[in-house]
């Protein structure tokens, strides 16, 4: 950052007359312009100036309004995204240029695993998280009792620092002050355990999110809560291979199903189904069955499940039946099955 200020003459010329303030985002480069007209019409009327933004000497008007100087260099009012300066944090953004308002609460992000199976079917989980909920003894407003003078400004709603004064940050601006609540020493949230059941639809993937509006963190003096984001996880399946909204299944069958071919039974996560086996199945072939696989999760038709199968062979060792079948079988190859392998 420093470098661009530097090599840029525009930049270093207003650095040097406004200091890091010219560097920040926002700043108005013609809003400037006319403050140093001002300024300069102030000095002609006997008025000082020295240094940047941080060395104004006492020719400034009594009194004024860090506040209203910052927002207008900046471009912010006091409606949307101001300026807040607070005795010991110093100048900081806030919502909207008080920090004793009402404040939306964070948005809570967490992580939840599910089978394959509930992916594709759909299902509902019963959780329990902490998260920052609103003080009961104070219904979220961090004080408690009758609002007496604000120690802080002595009830003027102003505090002085220096050549500026600003909106006391204690009391707003009021004057008045309640104590702060003795359960949430006046933050107005206290750590609680919420037990919750979140729905999960038919489809989700890994990397999907499941929002619960309204169920993060409470909000600050009776702010609105945030939201609640569960980031999916799907677990491995040691059998079904996901592909978008595909499954993938090796089936196995034997060698008269290969050979005659049959009606086997094979599972879904939809239930059972009868799958006819072709005559002469080598292993390795495809069989798709439509509309087997994952919903879409936008709700447009679901994947296909596509099967592999595998010719499995019987154990012959120990069994002299099995050796003469499997001798017969070896008469009935009228080719060398491996003629057409050839590197």
């Amino acid at each position: 950052a420093a470098f661009e200020v530097l090599g840029d003459p525009r930049k270093r010329k207003l650095y040097d007359e406004f200091g890091e303030d010219a560097a920040k985002f926002g700043f108005d480069e013609k809003k400037a312009e006319a403050y140093r007209a001002y300024r300069s019409q102030t000095a002609a009327r006997g008025g000082g100036y020295a240094g940047g933004m941080g060395g104004f000497g006492g020719g400034m008007a009594e009194g004024m309004d860090l506040n209203d100087l910052l927002e207008q260099l900046l471009g912010r009012s006091r409606g949307g995204g101001g300026f807040g300066l607070d005795e010991e944090q110093g100048i900081g953004f806030d919502g909207g240029g008080m920090r004793r308002g009402p404040a939306r609460g964070q948005d809570i992000t967490s992580r939840l695993q599910v089978s394959l199976a509930e992916a594709v079917r759909g299902t509902e989980r019963s959780v329990a998280l902490s998260r920052p909920g609103r003080c009961k003894t104070c219904d979220g407003k961090g004080t408690r009792g009758a609002p007496a003078t604000c120690g802080n400004c002595g009830g003027t709603g102003r505090v002085r620092r220096g050549p500026f004064q600003s909106t006391c940050a204690t009391c707003g601006g009021s004057g008045t002050a309640a104590p702060p609540c003795a359960t949430c020493a006046g933050a107005g949230l206290v750590e609680e355990t919420a037990r919750l059941t979140v729905k999960i639809p038919p489809g989700v993937h890994t990397g999907s999110q499941v929002r619960l509006a309204g169920q993060g963190a409470a909000g600050a003096r009776g702010g609105p809560a945030g939201d609640l984001f569960f980031e999916v996880e799907v677990a491995e399946h040691p059998l079904v291979r996901r592909e978008g909204d595909d499954l993938y299944l090796d089936l196995p069958i034997t060698v008269p199903e290969a050979m005659l071919g049959a009606e086997v039974k094979v599972p879904t996560f939809d239930g059972e189904v009868t799958v006819t086996l072709p005559p002469g199945s080598q292993s390795g072939r495809k069989m798709r069955l439509r509309g087997k696989g994952v919903p879409s999760l936008k709700g447009q038709g679901r994947g296909d499940l596509y099967l592999t199968l595998k010719v499995m062979v019987p154990e012959a060792e120990g069994s002299e039946a099995a050796r003469a079948a499997a001798e017969a079988i070896r008469a009935a190859y009228r080719t060398d099955v491996r003629s057409e392998v050839r590197l």
